[in-house]
C-alpha cells in the first residue's frame, strides 16, 4: 500500500515507521548522559575554567563523568568543583612524556601509589598498553592496586593487549576504551562473551552509527549485552570539548534506535550500577 505525499509517493510501512520511531527518539533526546571518558589535561585550563568545563558536561546533559587528566591535577580540579558529577580516574601520565614508556618506569608506580592514597579515585587510566608490556612490573602493581582497591582499569588498548590484561590480571574489572578504537565488532562481542569482568565505552567509534543510522552488528551485541556498555566522548584536546553538547545530541538519536531499556542501560544506568548515583 502507498501514500500520496507533496513529493511523490511514500510506502505506508515508512509512514508507519516514521510515526512510531518520533516519539522513541524524543524520549531519548532528554536521557541524562554518564561518559565515561572525559579529561581536563593540562592545556585545557587556560581556555576553560571548572566551572565553564563543568557548564558544558551540563548543557550537554552529562550527570556523571568518569575523568582522567594529564597532569592528574585537572581531574582534581573538576572533582573539588563538582564531586556528584565527576568520578576520578587517575592516569599514570605526570606528563604526555609518560605515555610511551609509563609501563617501564619505577616512578611512574612511585606517583601512582602516592596519588591512590587520597582515597577518591574510582579506576587508573586511562592509558595506553601494547600487549607485549602488558607483564611488566609497573603493570602488575598497578593490577595488584587495583584489585586490592576496587578500582577498574581504563585501558586505551587493542583486542590482543585487552585479552592479554583478562588473563594475566582475572581479578581486576577492565573498561576497554573506544571498544578498541578500530577492534572488529565481533572480537567485541567474543571478549564479552568469554570475560565476565570487561565492560566497554564507545568513544569515537563513529562506526556504531555511520551517518546517524546504527549498525545492525552493534545494535545485535547491544541486545546481547547491554549491561556491559556506557557511552562517551574523550575530550582529548581542548576543541573536543567545543563539540561535547553536539556528540551528546549525535549519541542519544543512535541510542534512541533501541529499545527503551537498553537505551537507558547504556546513556547512564550502567554507569550509575557501577560508579553510583549521584
Amino acid at each position: 500500500m502507498k501514500v500520496k505525499t507533496s513529493n511523490g509517493v511514500m510506502p505506508l510501512l515508512l509512514i508507519l515507521l516514521s510515526s512510531w520511531m518520533a516519539p522513541v527518539l524524543g524520549q531519548a533526546q532528554e536521557m541524562p548522559i554518564f561518559d565515561a571518558h572525559i579529561h581536563y589535561s593540562h592545556r585545557d585550563w587556560d581556555t576553560l575554567s571548572p566551572q565553564q568545563a563543568l557548564a558544558i558536561l551540563e548543557k550537554a546533559g552529562v550527570r556523571q563523568a568518569l575523568v582522567s587528566s594529564t597532569p592528574d591535577d585537572g581531574t582534581l580540579k573538576l572533582y573539588q568543583a563538582d564531586a556528584k558529577r565527576t568520578i576520578p580516574f587517575l592516569r599514570p601520565y605526570r606528563t604526555r612524556d609518560d605515555m610511551a614508556n609509563w609501563h617501564s618506569d619505577p616512578e611512574v608506580q612511585t606517583y601512582v601509589e602516592e596519588r591512590l592514597k587520597r582515597g577518591v579515585y574510582r579506576g587508573i587510566g586511562e592509558f595506553h598498553l601494547s600487549a607485549a608490556d602488558a607483564d611488566r612490573p609497573v603493570v602488575k602493581r598497578l593490577a595488584e592496586l587495583a584489585a586490592k582497591q576496587q578500582l577498574f582499569l581504563h585501558a586505551h588498548v587493542d583486542e590482543v593487549a585487552v585479552e592479554r590484561l583478562l588473563t594475566l590480571y582475572p581479578e581486576v574489572r577492565i573498561l576497554w576504551a573506544h571498544a578498541g578504537m578500530s577492534s572488529p565488532v565481533k572480537e567485541v562481542g567474543r571478549l564479552l562473551d568469554r570475560y565476565p569482568k570487561l565492560w566497554v565505552e564507545l568513544a569515537l567509534r563513529v562506526d556504531v552509527a555511520p551517518r546517524g543510522n546504527l549498525d545492525l552488528e552493534w545494535r545485535t551485541l547491544f541486545l546481547r549485552h547491554p549491561d556491559r556498555f556506557m557511552v562517551g566522548t574523550d575530550t582529548w584536546t581542548t576543541s573536543r570539548w567545543e563539540s561535547l553538547v553536539e556528540e551528546a545530541r549525535v549519541t542519544r538519536r543512535w541510542l534512541g534506535q533501541l529499545p527503551r531499556d537498553v537505551a537507558e542501560q547504556i546513556a547512564y544506568r550502567n554507569g550509575e550500577r557501577l560508579f553510583g548515583r549521584p
